[in-house]
């Protein structure tokens, strides 16, 4: 009997690479699809645009378990247009070829949160992307439970890890300056507690979800170490690990403000520093004890995807 697809919806990155790498490591049938048609060693490639919706369900196979990784411009008029028109044709072709949906979301949709953050914390968005980010949960998770199609929703918290360079602010502001012999960053406040969930343990969880028939018509949150570190925390045990000195700066919130007036990407982080000027705290017992699962610790992860980026080529 032929082994059932598993579909990546936005191949490559830091969690659909890891991802085919795994389930291709379980023997699984892994199909990637993209608009650039880029692929990993032993997946099938498909090069599709779901924005278009006949692309979108050619993508797919009768009865595939497809995972939704699409990274979009950090621009919250781009989510705006693009992120409800790309979950209509995802749930339209699930439905039309019977397949069954995992979408790794962010947090983005809770806002602003006092205490840890649960799969039962209400979506109360505190920003436009976040307000996108609920719409397309609240879309989905309506389908769910009217049986439409058979969906779960996984959300992890800010990324960290092997592969994570375009999207990881921690990478970007702390870990590839420390590879750079400079002076690591920090945003708004390196006193403050901030989950960051490892990309390969997130990789992990999904194809443990993907392969879970019980996991389906839930939530979860993707394993991340717990307790959190602040940033003073993450960036020293960057520096003990390369043998290096902490040196860092605190970027004040009102100067990113001021820069944001003169590059979008800038704005856009600004406009999301509610998470960094308190606790920003990601629970997963729900996972853990669901699958016995034990998330990398920090110090573990951080020597890792600093080993991972001082050696892959023109990462660093």
């Amino acid at each position: 009997m032929e082994t059932a697809l598993h579909v990546i919806l936005g191949s490559g990155g830091a969690i659909g690479t890891p991802l085919a790498r795994e389930l291709i490591s379980r023997g699984e049938r892994v199909r990637t699809v993209s608009r650039s048609g880029k692929s990993e060693p032993g997946c099938e490639q498909v090069r599709a645009d779901l924005a278009d919706g006949r692309q979108t369900v050619a993508a797919l196979e009768e009865g595939s378990t497809v995972y939704l990784l699409v990274g979009l411009p950090y621009d919250s008029r781009v989510w705006r247009s693009a992120w409800p028109e790309i979950m209509a044709n995802i749930i339209a072709a699930c439905e039309a070829k019977r397949a069954r949906l995992l979408f790794l979301d962010n947090v983005y949709a809770y806002g602003a949160v006092k205490g840890p953050m649960t799969e039962e914390t209400p979506m109360r968005p505190s920003s436009e992307k976040g307000r996108i980010r609920a719409e397309i949960a609240a879309r989905l998770s309506s389908e769910m439970h009217t049986g439409r199609i058979n969906a779960l929703i996984a959300r992890a918290a800010d990324f960290y890890g092997p592969h994570a360079a375009s999207n990881s602010i921690p990478y970007a502001m702390a870990l590839q300056p420390l590879l750079a012999g400079k002076a690591q960053r920090w945003l708004v406040s390196a006193k403050k507690k901030h989950s960051f969930s490892y990309t390969l343990d997130c990789a992990k969880a999904l194809a443990l979800l993907g392969r879970t028939d019980d996991a389906f018509g839930q939530v979860w949150h993707l394993p991340t170490a717990a307790p959190p570190l602040d940033g003073e925390e993450f960036m020293g045990i960057a520096a003990r690990t390369l043998g290096r000195p902490l040196r860092y700066s605190v970027l004040p919130k009102a100067v990113v403000g001021l820069a944001g007036l003169f590059d979008r990407t800038i704005l856009e982080i600004y406009r999301m520093t509610y998470q960094n000027d308190r606790d920003y705290v990601f629970d997963s017992s729900k996972f853990e004890r669901r699958f016995g699962f034990s998330p990398t610790p920090y110090d573990k992860g951080i020597e890792e995807t600093l080993n991972f980026f001082r050696t892959a080529p023109g990462s660093a």
